[in-house]
């Protein structure tokens, strides 16, 4: 991978009470303050084909991570299991072209819009919910 081993993300603290240093975050500070991180200071980023909708992963971005996706024009996430960041498409080849980006109304997710290039789940399928279905009951409208 290209992207650098990072430490834990950390959430912006606008206003720290014991004066520790503030984490300075490198989003616009409207966006900074909408953002509603978990308790890793992560957030959710649904990843979804810009011309089809097909919706085709889940990953998770921490404030760098979401700041290096709107400047770069690639998705770049935050793996919680590698504690790193990693642009998708830099060891695969399938690459995350950013069309778009939206935060839903509470801030505590994203939609990611993009052009896949291949596919996007790690184990080779065009999502990462082929295949896995689950039964369940269908509701029906009145």
């Amino acid at each position: 991978m290209s992207e650098q081993p990072a430490t834990a993300p950390s959430p912006v603290n606008d206003s720290p009470v014991d004066g520790s240093p503030v984490s300075a975050s490198p989003l616009p500070a409207g966006l900074a303050a909408a953002l509603k991180r978990d308790s890793a200071g992560l957030v959710a980023a649904i990843v979804q084909q810009f011309d089809t909708q097909e919706v085709l992963m889940l990953g998770w971005m921490d404030d760098e991570a979401l700041h290096r996706t709107m400047t770069s024009g690639r998705v770049t996430f935050y793996s919680r299991s590698r504690q790193e960041y990693w642009r998708k498409g830099d060891t695969s080849g399938h690459v995350q072209w950013v069309k778009s980006l939206a935060m839903d109304c509470d801030g505590d997710a994203l939609l990611v819009r993009v052009d896949q290039v291949g596919a996007a789940c790690h184990t080779g399928t065009r999502t990462c919910f082929d295949g896995r279905e689950i039964d369940a009951v269908v509701g029906h409208g009145s």
